[in-house]
């Protein structure tokens, strides 16, 4: 078993540092913001604090117990309360991607569609791959109390029977997860180019039509 989580936490190191090179080269990120972390068993690897995404060194990467308790690498970044609590709220979850994302910071700025959702949903792609993002006010990076706030909107979906697959910080950037890196990392694309795309358009489109989007629910099973 040691053996075999030995693989686990190595191929996740792998995997963040692959994933925080493509966001850096990409635009998504810059300097020291935004971090990423992988659930491994019952404990985390997350990126350090103050890391520059575009340059991790894999053996740096904090690696953390089921108690929080880092075990290895640099002092583990300040919001890892908040990627312990999305992770034991959603067990769905198994990698998180936080970043400060030009657009999705811009848009907290210019006024988002709503406090629950924080794009209308002018794309299908946006309904299928993204879904509902509720906006969480401000407090100061890694203040433990967005922890509650998310995870309380976490709750709130999976009652409903529509779960979340992201949330937005105001004025610090989306915090968005997945099963995988690929699939958090597609919840993060496709919301940035929506933000972008409500921006370029001044916030004018409106959402799809009611029937538009009971079509993607019943073809595809978005969950909107």
């Amino acid at each position: 078993m040691t053996e075999l989580r030995d693989i686990a936490v190595d191929e996740a190191r792998d995997e963040i540092v692959r994933v925080g090179t493509s966001l850096f080269d990409r635009g998504y990120v810059h300097a020291s913001a935004g971090n990423i972390s992988a659930r491994i068993g019952d404990g985390h690897l997350i990126t350090p604090t103050d890391a520059a995404l575009g340059f991790l060194e894999r053996d740096r990467l904090a690696l953390v117990d089921a108690q929080g308790e880092q075990r290895a690498g640099d002092r583990a970044s300040k919001t890892l309360t908040l990627h312990r609590r999305i992770y034991a709220a959603d067990p769905t979850a198994r990698f998180i991607i936080h970043t400060h994302s030009t657009h999705l910071v811009a848009l907290t700025l210019a006024g988002v569609w709503s406090q629950d959702d924080v794009l209308p949903p002018i794309t299908p792609y946006f309904v299928m791959k993204v879904g509902h993002v509720p906006l969480i006010p401000y407090h100061r990076p890694g203040d433990p109390r967005v922890a509650d706030l998310v995870t309380a909107r976490i709750a709130d979906r999976l009652a409903s029977h529509t779960p979340i697959r992201a949330v937005l910080l105001d004025r610090l950037g989306p915090v968005v997860w997945g099963p995988n890196a690929a699939a958090a990392l597609a919840v993060l694309e496709e919301l940035e180019e929506t933000a972008r795309l409500w921006l370029l358009t001044d916030r004018r489109p409106g959402p799809l039509t009611t029937d538009a989007i009971d079509e993607l629910r019943t073809t595809f099973g978005a969950a909107w």
